[in-house]
């Protein structure tokens, strides 16, 4: 487990999206905002749960399969079509083809579907004041807009998205496209992930890589297990030790 950082040196942090910086406000990433007003929740909820996994499952089979979505409106048509094929494996919720795109469109343009914990949200600023920040995430071309609704756009000179490039993190394109864009050397920045696959794919290009863990139980076990990076609850203990 390492817990040493020499800062000295460091003057780019690169940060996951999810799970590190927000989370989705329902709870659930597919599950939106307007999620149960195309559908009843009673009837939803009443469905096993191993079923309505399955159907999130195979939806998700088929969106994981489209590496390149560029724009929004190409994001509405993929998402458009996951809903289709969720609403199919659970046709006990009887939905209409109007209420499939509601749902997609709410997926993609509701840009209040995420929320910032309440350490991003005070501690991103006054990391931008030191630092170059990178928002690098696997995820699609509406995140930039949940940004920009928050207000956490103008911290970030770099903002990686993984449809837009095509690629996925573990592949060093996904870094290396952000530390050109700042102007960096990898050893002159830190990752932040809550994947460890993620942060070896950091390490091997020589960026010192983060594990967050925001849930305690998962932030203890990995305390104690993982051994090729440091471990993070939140920013506040990242903001200590790069203090």
């Amino acid at each position: 487990m390492k817990q040493k950082i020499n800062n000295s040196r460091i003057k780019a942090v690169l940060i996951d999206s999810g799970k590190v910086l927000n989370g989705p406000v329902t709870g659930h990433w597919f599950i939106t905002p307007n999620f149960f007003s195309y559908i009843d929740e009673n009837v939803f909820k009443a469905i096993d749960l191993k079923q309505r996994n399955a159907a999130f499952s195979k939806a998700g089979d088929y969106i994981s399969k489209q590496n390149l979505i560029i724009t929004e409106d190409e994001e509405f048509f993929y998402f458009y079509e996951y809903y289709k094929i969720f609403s199919n494996e659970l046709p006990e919720i009887r939905l209409k083809d109007n209420q499939i795109k509601a749902i997609a469109e709410d997926l993609v343009y509701n840009y209040s579907k995420y929320q910032f914990y309440k350490d991003s949200i005070e501690v991103i600023p006054e990391l931008s004041k030191k630092y170059k920040l990178a928002v690098v995430s696997d995820a699609w071309p509406s995140l930039e807009n949940v940004f920009k609704k928050a207000g956490m756009r103008d911290y970030f000179s770099s903002f990686i998205i993984s449809s837009i490039k095509g690629i996925t993190k573990p592949n060093e394109l996904m870094y290396k496209a952000a530390i050109e864009e700042l102007g960096i050397l990898p050893e002159e920045a830190i990752f932040i992930d809550d994947s460890i696959k993620n942060c070896d794919g950091a390490s091997k290009l020589g960026i010192e890589a983060f594990l967050m863990c925001r849930d305690l139980k998962s932030y203890l076990y990995n305390r104690l297990t993982c051994k090729n990076h440091s471990v993070i609850r939140d920013f506040n203990e990242l903001k200590r030790m790069l203090s």
